[in-house]
């Protein structure tokens, strides 16, 4: 198997930095690509519409005179009540984003006004069938959102969500769930994947737009502090346990939702959902301090390379 040409730049460590709701913006994304990892933000972050324009023009300028800088991606809600996704695809188009992240729902369409330029779709599911349409409606690859990721994430183990892809599907795949440790990395390849998909260790960096609070909250919390619910937007999705608390809920009787809950129609999404009760992923006990991007994925490096010099050694044995 061939990655396109745009994941075959030379990357730190083997990372695609999720779109993170509210708190990815241009600083961070730079960062993200300076870094050496695929750095990425969603549509809606820019707002009013008109701004999408301006941070793209940014991050093109900016990126051209880095040129060992990793790419970047722009990620796109195709939900039906996402009424921005046909001007926002007008700007993506324009400014020839070079990868971008499709999520609640794949469109041939989409995925075709990419293609006109040379770009390529990275489609996230949570289930093998939904790999399944995701490839037939024309989407590059994939990225398996296994049990753990945080936000909107499905409920199966990587180790099987990974194994059934790859008995069909060969092209790029990136792994989401709970990844926060050069370690976990290392085991996304060994599944099988050729990335690994981080979201929650990039929420809690210095350049994330994500409110303090929220930091703070990451930083004292483990996988035991994170509640599985369709409560908030009508898709299962890992929230922290004190901001569900904090809001006035019972973290653990919660009421269940309908997907049709969901909207995306004012560009706010569900505002009380990412706004007051944030999403974060299982895999936060190891990130316990304010640190840059760069020194997150130097740890990461650190990390994912003493992973694979102690994994030689067992099998040298």
């Amino acid at each position: 198997m061939t990655l396109p040409a745009v994941l075959q730049r030379p990357l730190t460590v083997p990372v695609i930095a999720s779109p993170l709701f509210l708190a990815s913006g241009p600083e961070l994304v730079l960062a993200q690509c300076r870094a050496g990892v695929v750095g990425s933000f969603p549509a809606l972050n820019a707002r009013p519409a008109e701004l999408l324009s301006d941070w793209l023009d940014e991050l093109k300028e900016t990126l051209a005179a880095s040129p060992n800088a990793a790419p970047f991606a722009v990620n796109q809600i195709v939900h039906r009540s996402n009424n921005r996704l046909e001007q926002d695809m007008q700007v993506i188009v324009d400014h020839q984003v070079p990868i971008v992240i499709t999520s609640l729902g794949a469109r041939p369409e989409i995925n075709e006004a990419v293609h006109s330029y040379g770009g390529i779709v990275l489609h996230d599911i949570t289930t093998n069938r939904f790999a399944h349409k995701a490839i037939e409606k024309g989407a590059d690859g994939l990225i398996a959102v296994a049990a753990g990721a945080g936000g909107h994430a499905g409920s199966q183990s990587p180790l099987a969500l990974v194994r059934e892809i790859r008995e069909w599907f060969d092209g790029p795949l990136a792994l989401s769930g709970a990844i926060t440790h050069g370690q976990s990395i290392l085991a996304a390849q060994a599944m099988g994947a050729d990335f690994a998909y981080i979201g929650s260790a990039f929420l809690a960096t210095k350049e994330s737009n994500a409110p303090e609070p929220q930091k703070q909250l990451i930083y004292e919390s483990s996988a035991e502090d994170i509640v599985y619910s369709n409560l908030f937007t009508g898709v299962h999705g890992n929230y922290l346990r004190g901001s569900i608390s904090a809001s006035g809920l019972d973290p653990d009787n919660l009421a269940q939702s309908s997907p049709s809950a969901m909207s995306f129609a004012s560009g706010d999404g569900n505002t009380k959902a990412w706004r007051d009760i944030w999403g974060s992923g299982q895999g936060i006990a190891t990130i316990t301090g304010k640190v840059t991007t760069q020194e997150l994925v130097d740890r990461l490096k650190r990390e994912y390379d003493l992973a694979r010099e102690e994994l030689a050694l067992v099998l040298s044995a």
